[in-house]
């Protein structure tokens, strides 16, 4: 886990693409998209249907490292109003024994923003120590706030490769989460979706090892 510094809390930026968040316990993802693969099969596209037990149990993972006793969702945790009941039952094994352990609240996104929640509590948004947590960026707001939504990737060329990865993006006060269901795409960090959303100067973080990297959205070529 690599620490830094948003609006004087200090955060720790997971390579998985979830946050930590000590003062607070909690434990943040975005963009879980449970559900997918069967949603896509009920559309005759068929994807290998083991999505949700492989979120599942990283998320697992992740609050037995961290120690977390909250854990926070910040919109989109299932794929469709329907994704929660007709959940896998591996994954939902592990989510109800989570559940038991930790308190956890799902902010309601674009997907799932009228779904029926089986566990925990659901809300539109909420905000912790000054910072509004909600699933998509208000633009032209200068408050703080974390949200998801846009699944921020970026693509870098280095030794003659291409390269793909999650990463946060930071603004002066904006802290966009990577998507971490295991069947989430990205969009691009030069997207112009995004950069309607936030105020330049944007950058892109990638932790690696104990170091975070830092690349200038706008120094980037389109």
């Amino acid at each position: 886990m690599v620490p830094f510094l948003f609006h004087s809390q200090e955060m720790h930026l997971l390579p998985c693409g979830a946050l930590w968040w000590p003062a607070e316990q909690a434990l943040l993802v975005a963009d879980l998209h449970f559900g997918k693969a069967h949603f896509f099969a009920g559309m005759g596209q068929f994807l290998p249907p083991y999505d949700s037990y492989e979120t599942s149990l990283r998320l697992a993972e992740r609050i037995s490292q961290t120690g977390a006793q909250r854990v926070l969702c910040l919109g989109d945790s299932f794929h469709n109003a329907d994704g929660a009941a007709n959940l896998a039952s591996d994954a939902l094994t592990i989510l109800h024994d989570l559940a038991r352990k930790v308190d956890w609240v799902w902010i309601t996104g674009n997907h799932d923003d009228d779904a029926s929640f089986m566990l925990g509590r659901a809300v539109p948004e909420m905000t912790l120590q000054g910072i509004a947590l909600r699933h998509e960026t208000v633009a032209d707001n200068d408050a703080p706030e974390i949200s998801g939504h846009f699944h921020p990737k970026i693509r870098l060329r280095h030794k003659g490769q291409n390269i793909a990865r999650r990463c946060f993006l930071i603004s002066d006060n904006k802290l966009i989460m990577p998507a971490f269901g295991a069947l989430t795409g990205g969009l691009d960090v030069r997207h112009p979706a995004i950069h309607a959303a936030v105020r330049a100067p944007v950058t892109a973080l990638i932790p690696s090892g104990e170091k975070l990297l830092r690349f200038p959205v706008e120094a980037m070529a389109a």
